[in-house]
C-alpha cells in the first residue's frame, strides 16, 4: 500500500504536465484531468480502506531518506478522509467547468492555462493533507497557493485584478508567518517532522512553545479565514468564475484548518491556548453570520456564511476532547460538500437569472423549478434542519460541549444555535426573494429594499448579465453533489463512527518509533 501514497501527489503533477503539452486540445485536457482525478479518489478510498481495517497510518519516506532528512508522507484516517472527499468536489466542479466552457467558449475558464491549474492546485491540496512535516505541509500551501492566484484572476477583469491582489498579499503575509515559525522550531528543536516535534516540544520553555504555537496558529488562521483574519475572504471569492469559486469555498480554508488540527492535537498538546481558541470561535460565528444577513448577492451570502461556518471547526476545535474532534472532522466533511454544492447552484442561478442579486433575481420557482431544488436542499441542510448533516453536525459539537459543561462551553452553545438560526434566516429569505417572488411582480428593486431597509447599503453584485444556456452536464453535476449531500445524511451513522475513531486517534501522537516501523526503516 505504501507505494500507493506519492501517488495521490504525483500523478496531479504528472497530469497538469500533460495537460499543458496538450493545450491546443480541449478534449485531450478534459480527459486527462477527469482521469487522473478519478483514479486519485479511487487510490484514496483503497487507502483509507486499508488503514481503517488495519488500525494502522500508512507512511512514506521519500526516496528513502532517513527521518528527519526525508520527506515523510504520512496517511491516517483523517487524511485518507480528505483527500477522499476533496477529489470528489475536484472532480465534481471539474464537470461543471466543462460544461461551463463548452457553453460559453472558455472565456471564463480557458482551457489552455485551467486544467493544467486545477490540477496544480489539487496535486498542493492533497500535498497538504498527507504531509508527514511542517516544511512539507508548508510546500502544500504554496503549491496550492501558486495556483489559487491564477484561477481567481481567470478572464482579467478589473474586479478579479483587482481583488486576486488582495487575496496574494494576504496569502503571502501568511506564508511568510508560516515560514518563519518554521525556522524558528527547527532552530529550537532541530527538526520540524510532526512526530519528532510532538516528542521534542517538551523540551523547551512554556514562553518558547507558546510563542511557536502563536506564530503557527496565526499563520494558519489567516489562510482558515478566521476572524479577525478573515476580512479578506467575502471580497475575493465572489468575483472569480463559479467553478473556481465553488472549489476554493470548499477546500482552501479546510486545509488551514486541518493545518490547526494537527499541530493543536499533536505538536502543541501541553501547551493549551483551547480558551482563546473559543472566543475567537465565537466572534467567528457571530461575526460571519451577521455579514451574511447584511449581504444582497447571492456570492457574498455564501462567503460570509463559510466565515461564520469556519467557527464551528474552531469551536469544536477548543474544546479538545475525542468527542468533539469527532464531531468536527463530520462537520469538516458536511461543510465541504454542501458549502461547494450551494455555489454551484448559484452558478446555475447567475446563468439562468444573469444575476445573483437577490433585489433582482425572481420567478425562478416556475421558470427553474430543477434549479430551486438544487439550492433549497443544500440551503436548509447548511441552515442545520434535522434529519439533515448540518443538524448532526451542530448537534454532535454542541453534545461535546454540553459534556464539558463550563459556562464558556455553554456561551458558545447558545452562540452557535444563533448562528444556526440566522444562516437558515439567511439563506431562507434569498429563497423568498429570488425564487417565490413572481417575475410578474411590477415591485422594482428600490421597493424591495423599502421592504429590507437593512440591505439598503449592501455591495451590489456585477451588471445585469445576459441570461445564458444551462448544459446538461452542469445541472447533472450540481445535482449529484446535492445527492452527495443528502448521502450525508443516510449514511452518517459509519461515516461518524470513522470520524469518533479520528478524534479518538488524534489524542495519542504518533512516536518516532511507531513512524520508523510504518516507514520500513
Amino acid at each position: 500500500m505504501s507505494a500507493l501514497v506519492p501517488l495521490l501527489v504525483t500523478l496531479p503533477l504528472l497530469g497538469a504536465g500533460v495537460a499543458l503539452i496538450f493545450g491546443g486540445h480541449r478534449r485531450v485536457q478534459v480527459g486527462v484531468s477527469i482521469v487522473t482525478l478519478t483514479l486519485v479518489m479511487v487510490i484514496a478510498g483503497v487507502l483509507l480502506y486499508a488503514v481503517e481495517s488495519s488500525g494502522q497510518a500508512i507512511a512514506v519516506s521519500v526516496g528513502g531518506w532517513p527521518i528527519p532528512f526525508g520527506i515523510v508522507l504520512y496517511v491516517d484516517r483523517l487524511a485518507a478522509l480528505l483527500v477522499v472527499i476533496s477529489a470528489i468536489v475536484l472532480l465534481a466542479v471539474l464537470l461543471f467547468s466543462v460544461g461551463q466552457g463548452a457553453a460559453d467558449g472558455d472565456d471564463d475558464t480557458p482551457v489552455t492555462i485551467f486544467h493544467p491549474t486545477y490540477l496544480i492546485l489539487a496535486a498542493g491540496i492533497f500535498n497538504a493533507f498527507i504531509a508527514g512535516d511542517l516544511f512539507n505541509l508548508y510546500v502544500g500551501f504554496e503549491i496550492l497557493l501558486v495556483a489559487s492566484y491564477v484561477l481567481i484572476t481567470l478572464g482579467s477583469t478589473e474586479s478579479r485584478i483587482r481583488t486576486g491582489v488582495v487575496y496574494i498579499v494576504v496569502s503571502l503575509v501568511s506564508s511568510i508567518l508560516f515560514l518563519s515559525a518554521i525556522a524558528a522550531i527547527y532552530g529550537a528543536l532541530g527538526t520540524v517532522n510532526i512526530a519528532q516535534l510532538a516528542e521534542r516540544m517538551t523540551q523547551l520553555p512554556q514562553s518558547t512553545q507558546l510563542v511557536l504555537h502563536l506564530m503557527l496558529l496565526l499563520a494558519f488562521s489567516i489562510k482558515a479565514a478566521v476572524f479577525p483574519l478573515s476580512f479578506w475572504l467575502p471580497d475575493s471569492y465572489p468575483t472569480a468564475p463559479a467553478p473556481v469559486t465553488a472549489v476554493f469555498a470548499g477546500l482552501l480554508t479546510k486545509v488551514g484548518v486541518y493545518a490547526m488540527i494537527r499541530t493543536e492535537t499533536q505538536i502543541f498538546r501541553d501547551n493549551d491556548v483551547n480558551t482563546l481558541l473559543l472566543i475567537v470561535a465565537l466572534a467567528t460565528m457571530i461575526v460571519g453570520v451577521l455579514g451574511a444577513l447584511a449581504q444582497a448577492e447571492l456570492k457574498r451570502i455564501l462567503s460570509f456564511t463559510l466565515v461564520s461556518h469556519v467557527g464551528y471547526l474552531v469551536f469544536g476545535l477548543g474544546i479538545a476532547t475525542p468527542l468533539a474532534l469527532g464531531a468536527t472532522i463530520y462537520y469538516m466533511v458536511h461543510h465541504i460538500i454542501v458549502q461547494t454544492t450551494l455555489f454551484l447552484a448559484v452558478g446555475l442561478i447567475e446563468r439562468r437569472a444573469g444575476s445573483t442579486s437577490i433585489l433582482k433575481v425572481k420567478g425562478l420557482m416556475r421558470a427553474a423549478p430543477v434549479i430551486a431544488v438544487l439550492y433549497f436542499i443544500p440551503a436548509i441542510n447548511l441552515g442545520g434542519i434535522p434529519p439533515l448533516s448540518g443538524f448532526i453536525g451542530k448537534f454532535a459539537v454542541f453534545n461535546a460541549a454540553a459534556t464539558v459543561g463550563t459556562p464558556l462551553m455553554y456561551v458558545l452553545i447558545v452562540g452557535g444555535v444563533v448562528t444556526s438560526l440566522l444562516t437558515l434566516y439567511t439563506l431562507m429569505r434569498a429563497w423568498n426573494l429570488a425564487f417565490w417572488r413572481e417575475d410578474d411582480d411590477h415591485a422594482d428593486e428600490t421597493a424591495v429594499v423599502e421592504r429590507i431597509s437593512y440591505l439598503s447599503d449592501a455591495p451590489a453584485a456585477d451588471a445585469q448579465g445576459d441570461r445564458r444556456v444551462i448544459p446538461r452536464i452542469m445541472t447533472a453535476t450540481t445535482a449529484g453533489m446535492v445527492a452527495v449531500t443528502i448521502a450525508l445524511t443516510v449514511f452518517a451513522g459509519p461515516l461518524y463512527r470513522l470520524c469518533a475513531s479520528i478524534g479518538d486517534a488524534l489524542l495519542t501522537p504518533v512516536t518516532l518509533a511507531q513512524l520508523d516501523e510504518e516507514t520500513g526503516r
